[in-house]
């Protein structure tokens, strides 16, 4: 029994992820105009000499002080809360 080749999809100007042409779809679109939150750096302590270290995305995790590669993600301002049952 022979296995088939693995074939990505693929993607081309004019057609979206939902299987339909033209604009008129409503689904996810391969634009990525909705990711604007990958671009925010993101701010980490040291391991070593616990200074702020901000990293945005594709920079290598490293202290730039110290040069340590241990960084602690700091803890966010915004309310979180979870239910406990």
């Amino acid at each position: 029994m022979s296995r088939e080749q693995y074939q990505p999809p693929s993607t081309s100007a004019g057609t979206n992820f939902g299987g339909t042409t033209g604009a008129s779809n409503t689904g996810f679109q391969a634009s990525g105009s909705g990711f604007e939150d990958t671009a925010r750096p993101v701010h980490y302590l040291c391991g070593d000499c616990d200074n702020k270290v901000t990293l945005k995305r594709g920079d290598p995790i490293r202290c730039k002080e110290c040069g340590y590669r241990v960084l602690y993600k700091e803890r966010t301002n915004r309310m979180i809360q979870f239910e406990a049952r």
